[in-house]
Parts: structure tokens; sequence; C-alpha cells
């Protein structure tokens, strides 16, 4: 009796799903955890921890070992090196910024590992034809595009002013509205680029309050956006719109600045307020455990992970399979539906829609597409 009973206790032990059992997957994450981006990057790793937590409810049991870059490209190679060579990661998630995103890439195909990037904005990260590159975000040119034409639907604006830092984000991001500006006949009247971190815009800022633009863009990490915001009060530059392009106006951080940040409008990748399976529940989760609003940094992060882990976990961590696997994979979650395709000259690249948000009244409120949006836009720009 007792070995029937052992033996029945065996064979449902084996039947059961465990924590030893889980497919266990090794992932890298690279990320930057300090300097000055680390205020974004935190965000990244609290949706990747949320992603952790649950690939491993769906039995899924990631290995993942971060590697902090600091925001420095020669740093997030070593990183990558060292996850592709000494750990035999079956795929990398990261890294944030687009300078460190653009070197980790140039490399991936050597290494034949797979990466995702999941919030690097730079065009080229995808436009060199990489097999092992992927990148689930919207590339820069969609940044300012999305934001011209929210402004078309309620004006005309004539004229356009650009000050941006000069990084591999700003650069690109300015470059692609610049064009698309042309194209709508919106005329730039300043170009100001600008040293990331720099503490005094005032003069900058006063040349193009000399030019009257109807439309003022910028390019800034979280910092940099609040001081010139802060500056622009200052001097009295009043547009009829501010257009920010991501990252740091999309931040808690700039949202806490309610002198500044009202009615400042940028684009994002996601807003939790968008029917996209999981959105909103993502966005009440992730606020109850780390007592702060996700940005869109969080949300692409946690799908990238969970599409990477999910994916090489499936084909037993084998990173040509991985590689296969993202690319013929289709998706649908919190960033909505999700295809790695070669078009318009970019190669596995999600198609992405964008969304434009304002701040109104202290809070992030999608404003366009108007099929996305919870509220009506505020035009012209007003300070407080």
């Amino acid at each position: 009796m007792f070995r029937k009973i052992a033996a029945t206790a065996l064979v449902v032990g084996l039947a059961l799903p465990s924590v030893s059992q889980a497919a266990k997957v090794k992932i890298g994450f690279i990320n930057t955890i300090t300097g000055a981006e680390a205020p974004i990057g935190e965000n990244l790793t609290n949706g990747v921890t949320m992603a952790i937590e649950d690939l491993k409810k769906k039995g899924i049991e990631v290995d993942l070992t971060k590697e902090d870059d600091t925001g420095k490209p020669e740093k997030s190679l070593a990183a990558f090196e060292k996850l592709a060579t000494r750990d035999n990661v079956a795929g990398v998630v990261g890294p944030y910024t687009s300078a460190c995103a653009s070197a980790v890439a140039s490399q991936a195909d050597k290494y034949k590992v797979p990466i995702l990037v999941p919030a690097a904005a730079k065009e080229d990260i995808t436009r060199k034809g990489y097999k092992f590159v992927f990148r689930l975000n919207a590339p820069a040119d969609v940044y300012s595009s999305v934001l011209m034409d929210a402004v078309l639907t309620l004006d005309k604006p004539k004229t356009i002013a650009y000050i941006y830092e000069s990084t591999d984000f700003g650069t690109s991001t300015v470059n692609t509205a610049k064009e698309y500006a042309k194209r709508l006949g919106i005329q730039e009247v300043a170009d100001e680029r600008y040293q990331k971190g720099a503490p005094d815009f005032r003069s900058t800022l006063s040349k193009i309050k000399s030019k009257n633009p109807d439309l003022v863009f910028m390019v800034s990490y979280v910092v940099d956006a609040i001081t010139l915001m802060r500056q622009s009060k200052e001097i009295g530059l009043a547009p009829k719109a501010f257009l920010g392009g991501g990252a740091g106006f999309t931040t808690a951080q700039f949202l806490a600045q309610k002198e500044i940040s009202n009615l400042v409008m940028s684009s994002t990748q996601w807003t939790d307020d968008v029917n996209w399976p999981g959105a909103a529940d993502f966005a009440k989760r992730y606020t109850a455990k780390f007592k702060k609003e996700p940005t869109y940094h969080a949300a692409c992060a946690y799908e990238a992970m969970m599409i990477m882990a999910e994916t090489a976990s499936k084909n037993s961590g084998d990173r040509d399979k991985t590689r296969n696997g993202l690319k013929s994979g289709k998706w649908n979650g919190i960033m909505g539906e999700v295809k790695f395709a070669d078009y318009a000259g970019f190669t596995n690249q999600n198609n992405h829609p964008m969304l434009v948000q304002q701040v109104q009244g202290a809070k992030y409120e999608t404003i366009y597409p108007p099929k996305f949006a919870t509220k009506k836009p505020v035009y012209p720009f007003k300070w407080k």
C-alpha cells in the first residue's frame, strides 16, 4: 500500500509544475542604472522587475544578469561582450540610450546574440540590416511627426524653433523633425544644439524668443527638460506650443514641476489609458508596487523582457532559434500589436504607433490620436 501511495505521489509530483522544474533561461539586461539618465533607467529596471515576476507565474524562470552602462557606449559594449562570451545569455534586452544601443547593435551579429532594444530612438539602430538586432519602440522620425500631426488638427503653424542636446538621440530626432516640418511647409527659424547637462540656456532661449516661433521643439533628458522649461518661463518665451520629444518630458520628475510643465505636449510610446491588452492593469500594479506612475520606458522594458524571455524559453535558450522566433513571431500585449518587420529601410523594426500627451492639471492626458484621447488639447500654450 505504501509503495502504491508513493508511486502515485511521484506521478502527481512529476505532472505538476514547480519552481525547480520551470524552464530556466539566461537573459542579459543592459541599462543606465547610474549616471545622468538613471532617473529614466529606474523606470526600465522597474518594468523588467515586473516582467520577471509575471514570467515566473507563467512557468518561465529567468536567470537575469543586469549590467550598468552608466549611459556610456564603451561600458555598454563591454557589458554586452561579457554577456555574450562569459555569461552565455540567450538574448539581451537593452540598452536604453541611443548611443549605447548603437554601440551594442554593431556587435550583435558578430556574437550572434539577439538583442531587443526597448526604448532607444536613433533610426540607424535598425537601418543597417543587422540580423540579430530588434527594436520594440517607434524610431526617431515618429517622435516628431506625431507631435506635428497633433498640432495640425488645431492650427496651421508657420514657424518652428529647435533646441536639443547634441547626442545621438537629440540629433537624430531633430533631423527627422526638420524633414517632416519642411514637407508640411513649416519654416525653421532657429536650430540650437547644446551639450547635455549645461546649466544655463537663457542666452540660447532668448535668441529663440527673438524669432517669435509658433512652435518650440525640444529633445532632452530629465534634468535638461526641467531646466529648459524653467528658464523659458523666466525669460518669457511663450510659443503657441512647446513640443517635447519624449524622454525627459514624459517623466514623473518633469510632471512634478507644476509651475513649468503645464500644457507641454510630448510624444510617448505608451500611456496607461490606451486600449492595448493589459495596459491599464500594468499601470495599476506598477503604481501599487513602486508608489509612482509608470512612464513609457517602464512599459517598453516590461514588454521587451516578456517577448525576449518567452521566445528564448520556447527555443531552449538557443540563440539562432531565438532570433528566428523573434523574426517570425507576433504578440499583442501592453504595447499593442508587436511584429518585427522590414519596411522603409528598417530591419526587424516594430511599426509602433506613438501617442501625444499633454500636461493638464498636474496629470499626463492623452490628446492624440483621437481614438486614444482622454482629453481635448489645450491650445495655444499659456504660462500659469
